[in-house]
């Protein structure tokens, strides 16, 4: 991948978290609710990415 394409997905990753947590605090939501939003959201890409072949190396 080159640097300029990589440094423009690494600004929109930062750029969409920023937006993200100023939202929620806008909003009053609580840190322990995003927290759990965030781990279950981790967990959900987890468990759509396996290939259900843990056990084959």
């Amino acid at each position: 991948m080159p640097l300029p394409h990589f440094l423009l997905l690494l600004m929109a990753v930062i750029l969409a978290a920023a937006l993200t947590l100023w939202l929620s605090f806008a909003i009053g939501m609580p840190e322990i609710m995003l927290a759990l939003l965030a781990l279950a959201g981790a967990a959900l890409v987890h468990m759509s990415v396996r290939n259900h072949h843990d056990s084959e190396s």
